[in-house]
C-alpha cells in the first residue's frame, strides 16, 4: 500500500513539471524575442529555425502565455505577463525598474505613453512570476533579444546578434558577425569575437577580451572600460565617469573620452590617429619604440613627459607639440586635470 501511494504521487507531479517548459520555432532570417523577467542563454544551432525553450517559474507562473506571429517584418515571440507588478526576486529587496509595455507584449524601440505601466520588483506585492529562455541560433540568423530585467549569456553565436535590456549582466563568448548590447544598468563582458560591436550601458563597467572589430563602440555614462587584446580598425570609446584601459591593443583610428578617470593605454604596435579626452584624470600612453606620430598634448593642471626624443614645435608649461619617428600617425591628448607621460614599451 506505502508503494502505491508514492507511485500515484509521481505521477500527479511529472505533468506539471513538464507544463512548465515548451519549445518554439521561430523561422526566418530575421527574428525578436520579449521577455520581461528571466535568465537567458543564446547558443549556437543547427537546422533552418530558431528555437526557443521557455521555461516558467514563480508562484503565477501559470499566468504567463506566449505569442508568435510576425510584426514588422521579423517573427517574434512573446512571453505576456500578466497586468500589474511583477515580483522577481533575483533583483533583491530593493531592486526596481519601471517599464512600459504594449499589449502585445512587445516594448522598447520608441514606447508610447498609452502603453501600459509595468513596475519590476525584488519583493512586495504583485505577481511573482519570470520565464528563463534558452535560444538556439543557427548560422546566418538576424536576432534580437529584449528583455526586462535578469541576465543574458550568448555562446558562439553566428550571426547578427542584438541584445537590449533595461537591466541585466550580460556575457558574450566567442561568435562571428555584428554584435550590439544595449542596457540600461548592468556589466558587460564580451570575449573571443569576431565582427563589428557596440555596447551601450547607462551605467556598468565593460570588459572586452580577444576582439576583433572593424569598427568598436562603447559608451557607459557610469563604469570602467578594460580592454585586453582588442584589434579594431575604428574605436570609439566615451564614459561619463570611469576609467579607460586598454592593453595589447592594435588600433587604427580610435577616438576615447571620459569625463573623469584615468586613461591607460598600451599598444601592441603602432597606431593611425588617436585623440584622447578627460575632464579630470591621468593619461599614461606605452608605445612601441618605433611608433611615429604628430603630437598635440596639453593639461590645465599637470606635467607632461615623454620617453621619446620629440622634435618640438610649440611648447609651454602645459603643452607640448611635435613629432615623434616619421610623424605619420596624430596623438592628441587634453585633460582638464592630470599628467600626460609618454613611455616606451
Amino acid at each position: 500500500m506505502p508503494t502505491y501511494a508514492l507511485f500515484a504521487l509521481s505521477i500527479l507531479v511529472l505533468p506539471a513539471s513538464l507544463a512548465a517548459q515548451q519549445r518554439y520555432a521561430l523561422k526566418g532570417d530575421r527574428v525578436a524575442v520579449y521577455n520581461l523577467a528571466g535568465a537567458t542563454t543564446i547558443t549556437a544551432g543547427s537546422g533552418s529555425d530558431v528555437t526557443v525553450a521557455v521555461t516558467t517559474g514563480g508562484a503565477q507562473a501559470g499566468t504567463l502565455r506566449v505569442a508568435q506571429g510576425e510584426m514588422k517584418g521579423r517573427e517574434t515571440l512573446r512571453v505576456i505577463y500578466p497586468e500589474g507588478d511583477i515580483v522577481y526576486p533575483p533583483l533583491g529587496h530593493n531592486g526596481s525598474t519601471d517599464m512600459r509595455v504594449r499589449e502585445d507584449g512587445t516594448f522598447g524601440e520608441h514606447d508610447n505613453h498609452d502603453d501600459r505601466r509595468v513596475r519590476i520588483h525584488g519583493s512586495g506585492s504583485g505577481s511573482e512570476v519570470h520565464a528563463d529562455l534558452a535560444i538556439t541560433v543557427p548560422a546566418g540568423r538576424s536576432v534580437s533579444v529584449h528583455l526586462g530585467v535578469g541576465k543574458v549569456m550568448a555562446t558562439n553565436v553566428d550571426g547578427k546578434l542584438d541584445i537590449d535590456a533595461s537591466s541585466a549582466d550580460v556575457q558574450v563568448n566567442g561568435g562571428r558577425g555584428e554584435l550590439s548590447v544595449d542596457i540600461g544598468a548592468g556589466s558587460v563582458d564580451v570575449s573571443g569575437t569576431s565582427g563589428d560591436l557596440s555596447v551601450d550601458t547607462g551605467s556598468g563597467d565593460v570588459k572586452l577580451t580577444n576582439v576583433k572589430a572593424d569598427a568598436l563602440s562603447v559608451d557607459t555614462g557610469s563604469g570602467e572600460v578594460v580592454a585586453t587584446g582588442v584589434t579594431s580598425g575604428h574605436t570609439s570609446i566615451d564614459t561619463g565617469s570611469g576609467a579607460i584601459s586598454l592593453t595589447g591593443t592594435r588600433l587604427g583610428t580610435s577616438s576615447l573620452d571620459t569625463g573623469s578617470g584615468d586613461v591607460t593605454i598600451d599598444l601592441a604596435e603602432s597606431l593611425g590617429d588617436l585623440s584622447i579626452d578627460t575632464g579630470s584624470g591621468d593619461v599614461t600612453l606605452r608605445l612601441p619604440a618605433t611608433v611615429g606620430a604628430r603630437l598635440s598634448l596639453s593639461t590645465s593642471g599637470g606635467r607632461i613627459d615623454t620617453d621619446f626624443p620629440v622634435t618640438v614645435t610649440r611648447t609651454d608649461s602645459d603643452e607640448l607639440n611635435g613629432t615623434i619617428g616619421d610623424g605619420k600617425g596624430r596623438i592628441s591628448v587634453e585633460t582638464g586635470s592630470g599628467d600626460v607621460h609618454l613611455k616606451k614599451r
